[in-house]
């Protein structure tokens, strides 16, 4: 039960550490799965600054991730603390231009 609650506290603090944070697999310069190659192409489209962390290099962060924001697969979008959603949500939501006016509205610093 300790260890769930570590991971959740670190999880936690990673999140509100950073104004825009994505758990994915790889990094931005490798992605390891389509998906977060999506995510991380929005994000540099957005041109606002962001952090990543590599699931890959942690599996206890790659399991709790998905418990953390009940959400069961990777990449993972998070805003000002708030979780966003995967690289459908991301792209429907970058489409639609809701995704600038969220990290706008939210006072994200470019990058």
């Amino acid at each position: 039960m300790s260890d769930t609650t570590d991971t959740n506290t670190r999880i936690a603090g990673i999140v509100h550490a950073n104004d825009v944070v994505l758990f994915m697999k790889g990094t931005p310069l490798f992605p390891q799965c389509g998906f977060s190659s999506r995510a991380i192409a929005i994000l540099e489209r957005l041109g606002v600054a962001y952090a990543t962390v590599d699931v890959l290099q942690d599996m206890e962060i790659r399991s709790g991730i998905k418990e953390y924001s009940e959400w069961p697969t990777v990449p993972q979008l998070y805003v000002k603390g708030e979780f966003i959603g995967g690289s459908d949500i991301m792209m429907e939501m970058y489409e639609a231009g809701e995704l600038a006016q969220l990290v706008t509205d939210a006072g994200v610093a470019r990058a």
